[in-house]
Order: structure tokens, then C-alpha cells, then sequence
């Protein structure tokens, strides 16, 4: 699903397109196996892992004989903390930590407490638009990433020749994305990397004059960061939309947001992006994984606003 919107008028109107989603990793670096009641069995390298999925409660899994095959299973025993059990001893067992590539990008993974094993493979197409957007930009681009993460939105652009600022609260998360970027041999490409709450750094980017073409984000639903600040996202992401507006330059290329926040649909997303960047062209949908098969599973939802005229 897809939403697009040429903003700048207060009588918008968003309309719906169907759309394939786009090829993201070759098969033997990631791949969507199975999913249903649930759990969501997928194929990360060599290893076979099955994880929750709330996405997947209302399927029925198609590949029921390979789910025995995994070589772990994450279960979550409180909150959203939970443990990673052995599986099939057939199966390769699964190390502390290995890794997949995604075009020229290298990603260190290893299983977390919550579940995360340093990857969100639906967000492969965006790392892709940031590639051929930048690319295509034929100029010098300042990128800040907001919510960063293990980096490889922060990569990707730096591949595609971005200057990028890469803000994450957690500093054990920035580690592991300086980490990643040594792998990809970009170790010395122009990285700002900053520890710190995106909405305070926005906040003293803008006191301090500093101006971007592109702002990437990510924000969860809930969190804390330095400090203890708490983040909410439905009570916080307006204002730092703002606030990301008012940092984009005078010739700017425009802002990515992505969310898996329960209640933030295409339209809801588009509507806010339209709303802080008017004049440009939003195009909103969801995140979706693709099982060999051709079943989607619903990942998330993307808002991204092209500033027109300036691409």
C-alpha cells in the first residue's frame, strides 16, 4: 500500500496505490521463511531462526515441517525480555555473533535480550532510495540520522558519498555501528558519531546553525535515553518533526521516517509528514517482508517527503 501526497495546499488528498515491494537481500544473506500463529521463521546467513511476530497472529505458518529446522528460538518470558533456546541439534549452532551483507554494507549480528539481532530487513528498500537519491543528487550531502541504531542507514549513505551525523542514546548501539562500519571499510568516511537523545540534539543542532539536506528516523514507540529522558512516540514525534523541518537547508532533500507504532498507518504518517514539510512530495506505505512464496508480512510503516525542486 502506498500513499502519495503533493503537499502545500490545506486540501490534500492522499490516494492508495498497490505495489510490489521491492527485492532487498539476496537469499543466502537474509530471508522471510515462514511465518504465522505469531512467530515468524526467518533465515539470517546459515542460521534458521524463529521469533515473535504480533504482525503474524491472525496467519497460519505454510512451512510447518521446517519450523523444528531452527537453529534457536527466541522466547520472551518478561516484558519484552526473553531468552534465545537451542534448536534442531542438526543445526548449525548459533555463534555470538556473525554476519550478512546487504550490497556493499557489512552487518555484525548477534542475539540480543529483546529479541533484536541488530537488523531490520524490512528496512532494506529505504537503505536503497537513500543510495539512489544521493547518488543521483550530483552534489554534497549532509545527512543526519536520527534513532540509528547498528547504522546501516548511516552506511549506505555514507557509501553513496553523504556526509553523515549518526545519533543513537545508547552507547553500546553507536559501538556496534562503529563496529559495522569498520567491516564495510568505512571506517574512514566522514561519520560524526554522537551519543546523545535525538530530540535534545536537534534541539542544539538548531541553536547552532547546523543544516542538513537529508533527516533519516526511526523513533520507537516507547523509550529512554541518556539521562532517563523517556520518549513517546505519540506525544513526542510532532514537535521533532518540527524541529527536523527547521534543520533541513535552504536547498534540501527531504526526510525519511519509519515506525512500528501500533495506530500509525500510511495515511496517519503521511498526513503528519505532509503537514511539517509542505511543497514537497510524500509518498507513504508499509514495511513489508516477503516469503518465498509471495505471503507479506506487515514490518512497520514509511513516510518519505521529497522536497520538489530540489532533488
Amino acid at each position: 500500500l502506498e500513499w502519495r501526497s503533493k503537499a502545500g495546499t490545506r486540501d490534500q488528498q492522499l490516494r492508495a496505490e498497490h505495489e510490489e515491494p521491492l527485492e532487498m537481500f539476496a537469499p543466502r544473506e537474509y530471508e522471510l521463511v515462514d511465518f504465522g500463529d505469531g512467530r515468524k521463521l526467518e533465515r539470517f546467513g546459515a542460521y534458521l531462526l524463529d521469533r515473535p511476530s504480533p504482525a503474524a497472529e491472525s496467519a497460519r505458518p505454510e512451512r510447518p515441517e521446517l519450523w523444528p529446522q531452527a537453529s534457536a528460538r527466541f522466547e520472551r518470558t518478561s516484558g519484552d525480555q526473553g531468552t534465545w533456546l537451542p534448536g534442531d541439534p542438526k543445526a548449525p549452532a548459533l555463534p555470538e555473533r556473525w554476519r550478512i551483507l546487504h550490497d556493499r554494507i557489512v552487518l555484525e549480528l548477534k542475539p540480543t535480550a529483546v529479541g533484536h539481532l541488530g537488523v531490520f530487513p524490512e528496512q532494506a528498500p529505504n537503505w536503497d532510495w537513500l543510495s539512489e537519491e544521493i547518488a543521483a543528487a550530483g552534489r554534497p550531502l549532509r545527512l543526519l540520522n536520527l534513532f540509528a541504531y547498528t547504522g546501516a542507514s548511516t552506511l549506505t549513505a555514507a557509501a553513496a558519498g553523504a556526509a553523515v551525523t549518526h545519533v543513537d542514546a545508547a552507547r553500546s548501539t553507536v559501538a556496534w555501528a562503529r563496529r559495522n562500519a569498520e567491516l564495510s571499510s568505512l571506517a574512514t568516511a566522514p561519520i560524526r558519531w554522537i551519543v546523545e537523545d535525538a530530540a535534545t540534539f536537534v534541539r542544539r543542532e538548531l541553536k547552532r546553525g547546523n543544516r542538513y539536506e537529508l533527516v533519516v528516523l526511526d523513533p520507537p514507540s516507547y523509550g529512554h535515553g541518556r539521562k532517563h529522558a523517556a520518549w513517546k512516540f505519540d506525544e513526542h514525534l510532532v514537535p521533532l518533526l518540527s524541529d527536523c523541518a527547521r534543520l533541513l537547508s535552504e536547498k534540501p532533500l527531504g526526510l525519511l521516517l519509519t515506525c512500528h507504532t501500533p495506530g500509525f498507518g500510511p495515511k496517519k504518517l503521511g498526513e503528519l509528514v505532509s503537514l511539517v514539510l509542505e511543497g514537497s512530495n510524500v509518498t507513504c506505505g508499509e514495511l513489508q517482508l516477503r516469503s518465498p512464496t509471495g505471503r507479506l508480512l506487515q514490518s512497520g510503516t514509511m513516510g518519505r517527503a521529497v522536497v520538489l525542486g530540489n532533488a
